[in-house]
């Protein structure tokens, strides 16, 4: 039957100026923080609230960073005996250490610590009194603490502490980003990114709300030899300007200015010596020098990577009073949005790291050779590494699960 001709208006169909509206009001959770707050002041950690207090800071300037896991001892027997059990997640990374309370390790310890992060990606601890005037004491000995431009502080007023907070008063709408560029290292925009990092759960739901890693390390060590190449001459830019834009957009104070950072695509870590990928889907925005095609191309196949590579990740369940540490240098993570209408709030504490130094630049400067994470692992094993470790029989085969 053929369309009839009507002159009555669709009531299903919106206007264009509503939906403009209603994409203004879309709320994603990487670039426009949330002023959630169900207003419960009983809330046993209301005085950590998020708050966004409206002040300007100038420019960071660069500072002096001394590596404290150069001063560990490489088997780390100050922290391991101290423990009452170590337990690794995955060949690749995360490990758990039960038995410590972080609010006595020596400088030692510290240093050790420093170490097995860096070597680790990531280290967990549960049921860790510390709180947070603590973790951003031991913070501080990894290095000069971050302050975050448009991110939350407490309300208690600690500017060196970022606070992440969700309750049922706001849920994340899922039309306004994808978990892949959820993926992301803390504030690599910054001349000097974060290094050791931390976070503390202080609340959050029985189940849900976790928290994903990937290595870096393995990113580079999964690669053709020709492409490690090609990516360690290879710099990216780093921005700013999407999360003080969402900040802006949510009505919210931008404390300093974003800026943009032209880092190296593949950095070494001064802890370990090893080579990572350092690029990543929330601030990576181009590689510098190549065809916009290319650039599209090679980013979007290591964001793809780093997403979906289950062999480079680990997922940690928190429970209250769990802390992580992890490198920053070395790793990403995203946080899954699964738990609403609960709450999950928790406290981070971020020292500056050194400049990102490439290939080129690390064995330049220091003599040393930039090593291969994964062969490296394989001589320690035994294994015959002249391969890449590709000493397995070419006949096809598979696995199954």
């Amino acid at each position: 039957m053929a369309p009839v001709a009507t002159n009555e208006k669709s009531t299903t169909t919106p206007n264009v100026q509503s939906l403009k509206d209603d994409a203004s009001k879309v709320f994603n959770p990487f670039y426009s923080p949330a002023i959630a707050d169900d207003g419960d002041e009983s809330y046993i950690h209301s005085q950590y609230k998020p708050f966004f207090p409206n002040l300007s800071w100038p420019p960071l300037e660069e500072v002096e960073v001394t590596e404290r896991a150069l001063f560990a001892d490489p088997e780390k027997k100050s922290l391991f005996r101290a423990a009452k059990k170590v337990r690794h997640y995955t060949p690749v990374i995360g490990t758990e250490i039960s038995g410590i309370d972080l609010r006595q390790l020596s400088d030692s310890q510290k240093d050790e610590l420093a170490l097995l992060v860096a070597e680790r990606g990531v280290v967990f601890f549960r049921d860790q009194e510390i709180n947070i005037q603590e973790q951003l004491d031991l913070a501080r000995h990894f290095g000069p603490l971050h302050k975050h431009a448009t991110t939350p502080i407490p309300k208690a007023g600690i500017e060196e502490a970022h606070v992440v907070y969700n309750d049922h008063s706001r849920r994340p709408d899922p039309a306004s980003f994808s978990k892949l560029e959820l993926w992301h290292s803390d504030v690599t925009y910054e001349v000097q990114p974060p290094s050791v990092t931390s976070l503390k759960v202080i609340a959050g739901p029985e189940y849900g709300g976790d928290t994903l890693w990937a290595s870096g390390y393995a990113l580079y060590s999964g690669l053709s030899p020709g492409f490690q190449k090609y990516l360690e001459g290879l710099k990216a830019v780093h921005s700013a300007v999407a999360q003080a834009d969402g900040a802006r957009a949510a009505g919210l104070p931008v404390r300093r200015e974003a800026i943009e950072t032209v880092h190296p695509v593949v950095r070494v870590n001064p802890a370990t010596g090893w080579k990572s990928v350092y690029v990543n889907p929330g601030f990576t925005r181009r590689i510098v020098g190549v065809p916009k095609a290319e650039s599209d191309a090679i980013l979007s196949f290591l964001f793809h990577q780093i997403a979906q590579n289950v062999d480079n990740q680990v997922r940690f369940q928190w429970e209250p009073n769990s802390i992580a540490f992890w490198d920053n240098r070395a790793v990403v993570h995203s946080a899954t949005f699964d738990f609403w209408p609960a709450t999950r709030h928790a406290l981070r504490a971020t020292p500056h790291g050194e400049k990102p130094t490439s290939v080129e630049d690390y064995e330049r400067q220091t003599g040393k050779v930039a090593k291969d994470r994964q062969l490296e692992i394989w001589k320690q094993q035994g294994l015959d590494t002249q391969n890449n470790g590709k000493n397995y029989s070419t006949k096809a085969r598979g696995y199954n699960d």
